[in-house]
């Protein structure tokens, strides 16, 4: 059975930092592609950043480039996303998501497990 656990999620002040972590449990992170989605209240599911495999190969959605960060350790089994300058439109449940292939993309539909969500609030 394949376990994604997001942590990592709070309240924070704008531009304030938060790191969070997807840990994967029945399933090899490494040899696949992994991502970040986010969902505001209203809104629909969006991707964030996402990295087609272990070659490298990352993406990030315009809004976020120059201040998220996503990254894999191998060894643990787990995907990280640090969030740096947070801003009050980052406000949203965050979500890690896999896909039993590589390749990058930022469709939600293109991923096959998920986790439950964390919650990040960036607000004064």
């Amino acid at each position: 059975q394949v376990q994604l656990v997001e942590s990592g999620g709070g309240l924070v002040q704008p531009g304030g930092s938060l790191n969070l972590s997807c840990a994967a449990s029945g399933f090899n992170l490494g040899s696949n592609a992994i991502g970040w989605f986010r969902q505001a209240p209203g809104k629909e599911r969006e991707g964030v950043a996402c990295s087609g495999s272990s070659d490298g190969t990352i993406y990030y959605v315009d809004s976020v480039k120059g201040r998220f960060t996503i990254s894999r350790d191998n060894a643990k089994n787990t995907v990280c996303l640090q969030m740096n300058s947070l801003k009050p439109e980052d406000t949203a449940v965050y979500y890690c998501a896999a896909r039993r292939t590589t390749g990058r993309d930022l469709r939600a539909v293109a991923y096959d497990y998920w986790g439950q969500g964390t919650q990040v609030t960036v607000s004064s």
